[in-house]
């Protein structure tokens, strides 16, 4: 037994519908031989094919002048529509293709919502308007886990993420500043040593995992002789700069934190072990969509910019 396929999925090419198309538009089959940049003869005989294969008279001919019958009417209405989609649909893969639609997703740590990021995003936002971002605030395991598992396509962490599988952009290195609450004796000093903060409560963030962000102030702590008063340890940046504008104790912050006010916080520079900290922009070394390197290239793109900007 052999299978035919249907009549209208064997002859409707969409050559075949431009053809016809073009000639439903200009009703003159010499002008539209010329929009097709193609002899009339061949086009004749296309929708002379067409039209037997349908089985249907398309167009009315004359001497003067041809006009579209009423199957000609609907087959116009259809071809233009089908036409228009696909049109659509080369164009949109296109875009998507070359990274200029679609979506990324990025993940970034609490902190970095201060200072570059923001200005980074407003940077690809501008460059790719038609790309939607997913964004989303995480701590740096959560950021590991997440771009193992192609949960997301770029990970902004600090200072970095440990991975042979992870590429990386260093975005910025920046110093580190106290955030104080603002009724503290300290916050009436406008620099302060740090090998005088003993005895005062300190709030580290994450609580987990650990080593993280926290061993860094603790190693701080620990080098300027420093045995903090008290330790309290919460999950993430936005949670600690909470607990230090209520009074729970003081915390240190990137530089690019102090550049947001927040009511019960003030910021001051210190005296003493500054290691400072960095800012990384990372995505899985086999992710090669075009919207990742897009942005990968556009963190290069700010970097440079911001480097010439400061010479």
């Amino acid at each position: 037994m052999s299978f035919r396929i249907p009549l209208w999925e064997e002859i409707m090419e969409f050559r075949q519908l431009r053809y016809f198309l073009a000639v439903a538009e200009e009703l003159h089959f010499g002008r539209a031989a010329t929009r097709l940049d193609m002899a009339q003869p061949p086009l004749s005989r296309q929708i002379a094919a067409l039209e037997e294969d349908l089985g249907a008279q398309l167009f009315d001919r004359s001497r003067s002048q041809i006009r579209l019958t009423q199957a000609g009417l609907v087959l116009r209405e259809h071809a233009r529509q089908l036409i228009e989609r696909v049109d659509a649909a080369r164009r949109e893969t296109r875009l998507v293709g070359a990274g200029g639609a679609g979506r990324l997703r990025v993940a970034f740590v609490g902190s970095a919502s201060h200072g570059l990021l923001p200005m980074l995003i407003k940077d690809y936002r501008s460059a790719y308007p038609d790309v939607e971002l997913a964004l989303s605030a995480m701590n740096n395991a959560e950021l590991q886990r997440a771009l193992v598992t192609r949960e997301i396509d770029i990970a902004v962490a600090r200072p970095e993420l440990k991975d042979d599988e992870f590429r990386r952009e260093l975005l910025c290195r920046e110093r580190l500043m106290l955030a104080i609450p603002d009724n503290s004796p300290l916050a009436a000093q406008c620099e302060v040593r740090f090998a005088d903060l003993s005895g005062q409560n300190f709030v580290l963030y994450p609580r987990r995992p650990r080593p993280g962000y926290a061993d860094l102030v603790l190693s701080i702590c620990e080098q300027e002789g420093v045995k903090p008063g008290n330790l309290e340890l919460t999950q993430d940046f936005q949670s600690a700069i909470s607990l230090v504008s209520v009074g729970v104790g003081l915390s240190v912050v990137p530089e690019s934190v102090s550049s947001t006010t927040r009511p019960g916080v003030v910021y001051r520079h210190y005296q003493g072990h500054n290691p400072g900290t960095a800012l990384t922009v990372h995505a899985r070394l086999d992710n090669r969509a075009p919207q990742v390197v897009n942005f990968l290239e556009t963190t290069r793109k700010f970097v440079r910019a911001g480097q010439s900007g400061a010479a």
